[in-house]
C-alpha cells in the first residue's frame, strides 16, 4: 500500500500563495496519477488538480485553472501544488492522493489512496 504524507498547510491572507508538498513511499508504480482534493465540512470531497505519474500531463478543476499547479519531483519522491491568488473559497482541509486512473471524479478514479490532509485557511 502507498503511504502518502502531506504538508504545507496554513493560514494565509486573500492574495497570497503556498506550496503543499506530497511525500510519497511505497509501490507509487501501481497508481497513474497522483493527484489533490479538497474538502469542506458538509461537501463532499472534490478533485482539484491531477498529474501522470512519471509523465507531464495535467488536469485541474476550473476554480483553480490559472492559479495553482500541480508539479513532481522523482528524485524526492515528492509531489506538489503551488496556490496562487488564493481566495476564501480555497479554504478546505486538502489531501493527497494515488489514482489508479487519472480522474479528478473520485467514483472514476478507480482505486485510491488518500493522505491524512493538511489544513488551508484564508482569510480576506
Amino acid at each position: 500500500q502507498v503511504q502518502l504524507a502531506e504538508s504545507g498547510g496554513g493560514s494565509v491572507q486573500e492574495g497570497d500563495s503556498l506550496t503543499l508538498s506530497c511525500a510519497v513511499s511505497g509501490p507509487s508504480w501501481r497508481y497513474n496519477c497522483m493527484a489533490w482534493f479538497r474538502q469542506t465540512p458538509g461537501k463532499e470531497r472534490e478533485g482539484v488538480a491531477r498529474i501522470e505519474h512519471g509523465g507531464t500531463g495535467t488536469d485541474y478543476a476550473d476554480s483553480v485553472k490559472g492559479r495553482f499547479t500541480i508539479s513532481q519531483d522523482f528524485a524526492k519522491n515528492t509531489h506538489y501544488l503551488q496556490m496562487n491568488g488564493l481566495k476564501p473559497d480555497d479554504t478546505a482541509k486538502y489531501y493527497c492522493a494515488a489514482l489508479h486512473y487519472c480522474d479528478l471524479r473520485i467514483e472514476g478514479a478507480g482505486q485510491v489512496s488518500w493522505g491524512q490532509g493538511t489544513q488551508v485557511t484564508v482569510s480576506s
